[in-house]
């Protein structure tokens, strides 16, 4: 069967210039197939770690096939407390309204926690961000704002206080 061939070193920032460019088309998974070439050279290459963790809850949102499992895994790698919780919440955000969108009736309450789940990641993130950015507050208001425009209730009883 094929390889896939190795990138030169020369090439990784070209490489994930067109990463980012693909993800912001609406083509995640080349987004995702370039990083892992990235990564097969460079492993701890935080823009590539980052650029993949949102290629791929980019397919969570699109219900392409995204891996949260895997998404979760390489937030660990990340290298910065606030890049740990910015992007916690991203994939619970993005997997939140991939449940909401295709959802069936009465995962309203499960969708209700994911987004709170991904909220306390943003708070998180906001207590630690760097100054001028403000990426944390702004998915903060979106939630609050998907779940008012949703209606979205809490389930019956106490939380979970679950962590996806």
């Amino acid at each position: 069967m094929f390889q896939p061939k190795p990138l030169s070193r020369e090439g990784i920032d070209a490489a994930l210039e067109k990463a980012d460019r693909y993800r912001f088309l609406g083509e995640p998974w080349e987004s995702d197939s370039i990083c892992r070439d990235v990564l097969a050279i460079e492993p701890d290459n935080q823009r590539a770690l980052i650029a993949l963790i949102s290629a791929i809850a980019q397919q969570l949102g699109e219900g392409t096939g995204g891996d949260m499992g895997e998404a979760r895994s390489l937030v660990r790698r990340l290298s910065g407390a606030y890049e740990r919780a910015f992007y916690s919440g991203v994939i619970i955000e993005r997997y939140a309204k991939e449940m909401l969108a295709h959802g069936t009736l009465g995962v309203g309450p499960a969708v209700y926690e994911l987004f709170t789940e991904a909220m306390a990641c943003y708070e998180e993130a906001e207590q630690i961000r760097p100054s001028g950015d403000d990426s944390s507050i702004l998915r903060w208001n979106t939630c609050v704002r998907v779940i008012e425009r949703n209606k979205l209730k809490p389930p019956p009883g106490p939380p979970t206080g679950r962590r996806y």
